[in-house]
């Protein structure tokens, strides 16, 4: 195994459950167990668990914390109320994303923390520091003290409930979170998720985290990995930095403007994002179902059926929740209206389909 590669707590848990490991974003992680298949199933009909000890926390506190986090953030926190989360991202001045991400606002006074991808921790840390000139602000990147599991599926209620003994997971709402204790130490709960269904991220110490995983396991949570997460938020139509969002590819183009409130005084891209709304994008991100069994990955061209390239495929799967084969692709915005008819290549093969919506499998959240 390479060297340079990082381990999360769980790693000896993977391994002795014989999961297939590959390089991610930096770590070594599983990408599966049982099978892609099962496991993606196993998250849609009951409830499956995710080693998510991959990603980034950095809590953000001091005076002018809340003025900070909405500096360098696309969604809006002004009078964001403790236990809310929000989506949305940190841009470049061009527009481009440096990453997308969670924010909580903590229970703490005047204390936030973002949640970020792990291929991006040591980048968006820098970018906070880099930025935070002139604010009377902490920056703790804290990513090495957490662990976390994603408990997703229509049973992970119950699972946090009756195996856990989490009784605070029942009342919250989507997008909110309480801070609670395991064993004496804390633990921080929270119901978003990454899969189109009803679930929660558990985040505490290393040494919870490998505790808590046993109890699921033990209980019998299907253990599932990185392939099925893939399957199932893109059935879901949620994006994937490197994919869907990038330096390349603004929130416009990707169809996330909602997550960007332009009615704030700044944010950094701001003024990028204001032009292309008043001027339109070059290209746009759309979902396109292929009349055919054939599989589109990403790089494979999109064109029109006289072979013009007209766009790149950024996703691509045969759905296993609706056995169909779909993608996001990035075309030209000419050509995203929904019904458009565009041609898959795939290797020496064109193959017909058609512009549809994003979201293509109808999600599951508690409301």
């Amino acid at each position: 195994m390479d060297d340079s590669l990082k381990l999360t707590c769980l790693y000896g848990k993977h391994v002795a459950l014989e999961a297939k490991m590959s390089p991610f974003a930096g770590f070594m992680m599983p990408i599966q167990y049982a099978g892609i298949t099962e496991e993606h199933l196993a998250v849609r009909n009951r409830v499956g668990m995710f080693d998510v000890s991959h990603m980034g926390e950095v809590f953000i506190s001091g005076p002018d914390a809340e003025t900070f986090v909405n500096h360098i953030f696309t969604n809006d926190v002004r009078g964001l109320a403790p236990g809310k989360i929000l989506y949305g991202m940190m841009l470049y001045p061009t527009g481009g994303v440096v990453d997308d991400l969670l924010v909580y606002r903590c229970f703490e006074a005047d204390t936030y923390l973002l949640v970020i991808n792990a291929s991006n921790i040591d980048k968006d840390h820098a970018w906070m520091l880099d930025n935070a000139a002139g604010y009377d602000v902490v920056i703790d990147n804290a990513s090495d003290k957490w662990g976390q599991i994603a408990v997703q599926g229509p049973e992970s209620e119950k699972t946090l409930v009756e195996v856990l003994g989490i009784a605070g997971a029942a009342p919250l709402g989507f997008y909110e979170f309480f801070d609670g204790e395991w064993k004496g130490g804390r633990m921080i709960v929270s119901r978003t998720g990454y899969t189109g269904e009803d679930g929660f991220e558990i985040y505490a110490s290393p040494e919870s985290i490998c505790e808590i995983w046993d109890i699921l396991l033990q209980a019998g949570v299907a253990p599932c990995g990185l392939g099925c997460r893939d399957t199932l938020r893109f059935e879901a139509g949620l994006p994937l930095y490197g994919d869907e969002l990038s330096a390349d590819i603004t929130p416009v183009e990707a169809g996330l403007s909602m997550f960007c409130k332009l009615d704030k005084d700044e944010f950094i891209g701001k003024d990028a994002l204001v032009r292309q709304k008043a001027e339109g994008t070059a290209k746009k991100l759309v979902g396109i179902e292929i009349h055919d069994k054939a599989i589109p990955r990403a790089g494979y061209p999109v064109e029109l059926e006289d072979g013009t390239e007209v766009g790149v495929v950024t996703t691509g799967y045969h759905s296993i929740s609706l056995d169909r084969s779909i993608c996001f692709a990035l075309v030209k915005s000419e050509y995203s209206k929904l019904g458009t008819p565009l041609w898959i290549r795939i290797r020496k093969k064109v193959f017909p389909g058609e512009v549809v919506k994003k979201r293509f499998y109808q999600t599951n959240y508690k409301k």
